[in-house]
């Protein structure tokens, strides 16, 4: 599968440059970063290609391109990739609600999954709590988000009440309270790696089941449209989501 990485010399983007350069079956087919950045024309560490701005990259045989950039970027793009097929996993975040607006606008002409956190678990997670949502109807509900980046890429505690030896990064909580019953559900990222492998499964997603144009999510990718072969069934009533 050849993959073209978008920010490739950010956080998220250089983990997905050294792990696709590490991975048997994948190949890094383009490196884009902003044209005015330093690294333009500089050669990817043993990827035998150089990083390159978008305009120049856009052109580059990708099987899909996994986006990690900013938002004015990955609009940018999208523009610039006009009509073309090729499929989009969208990791930026910030995006405005008139950008994801237009982003629908372009997934008419190919498919696309964005998510604002691609590791692992994270879709369940939302669709357990969407389910709780509609199961508690008159429960207080509360979504609380923590983050912490250090530079090596770990991600620090956060000042919550948790264990000293757990070196979490991302911590999403949702928490009910219906009076009587009380549900708390904890996602916590502890590597920006895992972004990185969970944008990999989702471009894996988007080559292998080839879906029609579209703005995807996680849930409806990996739990609505499993890739062929997989089952993704709801725990509690044994019926897929």
């Amino acid at each position: 599968m050849r993959i073209g990485v978008v920010g490739a010399a950010g956080r998220v983007g250089s983990r997905l440059v050294e792990t696709i350069l590490s991975s048997p079956g994948l190949e890094l087919a383009s490196c884009i970063v902003p044209a005015r950045s330093r690294q333009v024309g500089q050669p990817v560490s043993s990827g035998g290609i150089a990083y390159r701005a978008a305009d120049a990259a856009i052109n580059a045989r990708c099987d899909v391109m996994i986006d990690f950039s900013t938002p004015e970027s990955t609009m940018a793009l999208q523009a610039l990739s006009g009509a073309k097929p090729i499929p989009f996993v969208i990791g930026t975040t910030g995006l405005t609600e008139r950008q994801v607006r237009m982003l629908r606008v372009h997934a008419r002409h190919r498919p696309m999954v964005m998510s604002d956190n691609f590791a692992a678990g994270s879709h369940c997670v939302e669709a357990i709590a969407s389910m709780l949502s509609r199961s508690l109807p008159g429960a207080m509900s509360k979504k609380v988000e923590h983050r912490r980046l250090r530079r090596d890429g770990i991600l620090e505690p956060p000042a919550l009440s948790i264990p000293a030896d757990r070196r979490t990064t991302d911590i999403t909580e949702f928490h009910y309270d219906a009076g009587g019953v009380e549900v708390t559900l904890i996602h916590r990222v502890n590597t920006l790696a895992a972004y990185a492998d969970g944008a990999l499964a989702a471009a894996r997603w988007l080559v292998e089941t080839n879906p029609a144009p579209g703005l995807y999510t996680l849930a409806e990718a990996f739990l609505i449209h499993p890739t062929p072969g997989t089952t993704n069934h709801d725990t509690f009533s044994g019926r897929p989501l």
